[in-house]
């Protein structure tokens, strides 16, 4: 994780952000047998647990994806039912587990840049890897990294926002289910003002499902299919 803030900013303001984002880490690694996720694979169905704030969010919008795609955006990767209701988490049935990824990862950064904001930043980023966030009087540079011959090409800039990228194919770390024609390979990125939607959305548009163009709309994002090698 990158964490930047003007000059002028408090001293605290870097700390904060990254204690933000070890807040994020210790409620939704599913890592780590204290946070909710290592818990909540302990509980039997029909039991439940108290969220941790930090982690709240992410968890309320991975349920709301899942709604609005009719299940193709699904953190439980199929093993089962879960849902959150009022400030708990609700396991369904007993062989369900949870895995965010980047849906965390989008929400550590921007609860990063919301704590920079609230320490009296006024510019600044988050940037991690694959996920950055700008906000102020900053203009970041986009970098894509050439999946097939190497290197990078710019792209474009980033202003007051947030931008995500994901790589689907041989050889990648993230893995793509569902998708209708490419088997598998694509290669997205999505600007969105918050980079918890830019990552989500990352996956939804490599799906190719109906449901992503409205939601690009009512989340105020843009998306890119680059070319494949």
């Amino acid at each position: 994780m990158e964490v930047a803030a003007e000059a002028a900013a408090p001293p605290s303001a870097l700390e904060d952000a990254f204690s933000a984002i070890e807040q994020v880490q210790a409620a939704l690694s599913r890592f780590e047998p204290g946070s909710d996720l290592g818990r909540f694979e302990r509980l039997s169905a029909g039991q439940s647990l108290a969220l941790h704030p930090a982690g709240a969010r992410a968890l309320r919008a991975a349920q709301a994806l899942h709604t609005l795609t009719g299940g193709a955006f699904d953190v439980a990767l199929g093993s089962g039912r879960w849902r959150c209701e009022g400030g708990r988490l609700w396991k369904l049935d007993a062989a369900t587990r949870l895995d965010l990824g980047g849906l965390a990862k989008g929400h550590a950064v921007d609860r990063a840049v919301a704590a920079l904001r609230r320490a009296g930043a006024r510019a600044g980023w988050v940037n991690a890897g694959g996920d950055l966030r700008a906000f102020g009087a900053v203009q970041l540079p986009l970098r894509l990294r050439d999946e097939g011959q190497g290197g990078v090409r710019e792209l474009g800039f980033l202003h007051e926002g947030a931008f995500a990228t994901s790589h689907y194919g041989p050889g990648s770390r993230s893995r793509l289910f569902g998708a209708r024609e490419n088997g598998g390979l694509c290669h997205v990125s999505v600007a969105a003002p918050r980079a918890l939607w830019a990552d989500a959305l990352t996956k939804l548009v490599a799906l190719d499902i109906d449901a992503v163009p409205p939601l690009l709309r009512r989340l105020g994002a843009q998306a890119w299919v680059h070319p494949n090698p």
